[in-house]
């Protein structure tokens, strides 16, 4: 109707005012035609598409680290990926046959995807470093999105690919070995040292704060561990709040299940003519006083007394050793925990342990 009118007035001079008028209206409508039209600038409304060349980021990631003759030697990838390169390619070719969103592939366009190099060396940057997502954007050409995406799944495909292998009990052979090693240090029975370490969990929900807060005034998530001299941590234990003390936390822990199901391995040994079959655990003051802790003296009276409490003291820093190079080597559990959700942390907290 309104074009109709305008027609008209074409041919009538007096209604110039009226034409202005109407001309306006047709002009307003239009826009509002396309204010309504839909908008699709890509499969994920208002997503930027950003080309980030990942093909010339793989090659520079390839010449630095990689190639036959790198730009940064062995030292500097130790240093910067916390391990040496057999290793690594260890890591990625158990990786890359587990889960295939690690292999290399073209998209819908044909363009090339992200490499493994790429997707593992985020994960383990911002393992070692504690760095946020972004960070590596410039440098390995891929999204922040994509980077969390990618350390999500590596932490869970290293658990999978490893975690019965160096997240286990002792059997037979360490058992052993341990009993051994342990026995010459002058503590025969002893498999380890048990002791909790507090990470502290930056976004923890504002609902549970109150329960996960404890004597560090933050929210912190407990992880419970048994290390040997080597430092090896064949028992960690994840997840509850920091609101408990070590004792809650052995109640909660499976570290004597085993022992209670009555499957724990046969131990026989000796001290002053007296016969033990049950294996121990060096420990701090607040653990319980039971058959399977051995405690320091608090207040040790004569030589004896006194020579035994600093042997137990020493042997005992086996676990906090354990803790410190856990943190040295993996900035990320050093630093406050940035993910939302639990089950993430507890990932991240196993595969750096493995």
């Amino acid at each position: 109707m309104t074009h109709n009118r305008l027609a008209k007035m074409l041919f009538n001079d007096d209604s110039d005012d009226e034409f202005h008028l109407l001309a306006t209206m047709i002009e307003e409508e239009e826009m509002a035609n396309e204010d309504r039209t839909p908008h699709r600038p890509g499969s994920i409304p208002g997503h930027a598409v950003i080309q980030r060349d990942r093909v010339q980021g793989n090659d520079r990631l390839y010449r630095d680290y990689f190639a036959d003759t790198p730009t940064f030697g062995p030292r500097l990838f130790w240093r910067r990926f916390r391990m040496n390169h057999p290793l690594f390619f260890r890591i990625q070719h158990a990786v890359e046959a587990y889960d295939p969103y690690f292999v290399q592939i073209r998209d819908a366009c044909g363009a090339l995807g992200l490499s493994s190099l790429q997707k593992i060396s985020v994960a383990f940057r911002m393992l070692a470093y504690g760095v946020p997502a972004d960070s590596v954007d410039e440098y390995v050409r891929i999204g922040e999105s994509t980077a969390t995406e990618s350390l999500k799944k590596f932490v869970k495909e290293i658990i999978a690919v490893f975690g019965d292998e160096y997240l286990r009990s002792p059997n037979s052979s360490d058992i052993a070995r341990l009993l051994e090693i342990n026995s010459d240090r002058g503590f025969l029975g002893m498999l380890g040292s048990i002791d909790c370490m507090h990470w502290k969990w930056k976004n923890c929900p504002v609902a549970w704060q109150g329960m996960y807060s404890g004597h560090i005034h933050e929210p912190t998530i407990i992880l419970e561990t048994v290390a040997s001299y080597d430092l090896w941590i064949w028992h960690a234990f994840f997840g509850l709040p920091g609101s408990l003390n070590d004792i809650n936390m052995l109640e909660r822990s499976t570290v004597f299940k085993d022992l209670a199901e009555g499957r724990g391995p046969h131990i026989n040994y000796s001290i002053n003519g007296h016969e033990y079959t049950m294996r121990y655990y060096l420990a701090d003051g607040i653990y319980p006083s039971w058959s399977t802790f051995v405690k320091t003296l608090s207040s040790p009276q004569g030589n004896k007394n006194k020579h035994f409490a600093a042997c137990q003291e020493s042997a005992r820093k086996d676990v906090e050793r354990a803790f410190g190079v856990l943190q040295s080597r993996f900035a990320i559990v050093r630093g406050p925990a940035h993910f939302w959700d639990q089950e993430t942390l507890n990932y991240i907290m196993k595969a750096c342990i493995i």
